[in-house]
């Protein structure tokens, strides 16, 4: 059984994109547009209740969350790499991507979605206000203390760079300049040159 990825551009779910790529999985793509909600569709909320993406159907069942999604695409297809085989060292990756998902992409969300946090509208402004500092702070953390280089785990590339490359593409949105983080900034730039990474990107500008 093929694969199926469930995939909006823009959205977390380029990480599981390109793992797939990296991974050279026999997948297919299905681009959906949450800007006019997609997610929200009978047919997707019977792929996924949750309705947000990713969603990866696979012959087990549907995987949901991107570091779960993250930690199966290595497991299925170890040939490529994708996780450490030293138990600490997978350890850290699993940590490493807990944190993008539960505080990272946490911060980028109350920038659109304080829908989710409170009900006033001026809770909306507030939590939109914070952003900017509150991914900063984030990313200074990961400069300083989380990344080791050249890749996030050293030597050798893993699933926690093409996460940590999405969620970085958002600082500028977020109104964040990257270059206060140079080693993310120099990561960002080398993920690009990346053959799956240009041929998800190529997919994207067409």
């Amino acid at each position: 059984m093929t694969l199926k990825l469930f995939h909006a551009w823009g959205s977390c779910s380029l990480a599981s994109l390109i793992a797939l790529e990296e991974a050279g999985a026999d997948y297919e793509l299905a681009l959906m547009n949450t800007k006019v909600g997609d997610q929200r569709t009978a047919e997707y909320l019977a792929v996924n209740p949750k309705g947000r993406v990713p969603a990866l159907v696979t012959p087990q069942g549907v995987l949901t969350e991107t570091p779960a999604i993250l930690s199966w695409i290595p497991e299925t297809h170890p040939s490529a790499r994708l996780l450490p085989e030293d138990p600490w060292t997978r350890a850290q990756a699993h940590a490493f991507n807990s944190y993008l998902c539960s505080t990272v992409h946490v911060a980028h969300a109350h920038k659109h979605r304080g829908y989710r946090w409170a009900d006033e509208e001026s809770s909306f402004a507030d939590m939109t206000r914070k952003v900017a500092a509150n991914e900063t702070a984030c990313f200074e953390l990961i400069e300083a203390e989380m990344f080791r280089g050249p890749w996030v785990l050293g030597r050798d590339y893993s699933v926690c760079d093409a996460y940590l490359f999405t969620l970085s593409g958002w600082l500028a949105g977020d109104g964040v300049d990257i270059a206060l983080f140079p080693k993310v900034a120099d990561h960002s730039r080398r993920m690009r040159e990346r053959p799956a990474v240009r041929k998800v990107l190529a997919l994207e500008a067409a």
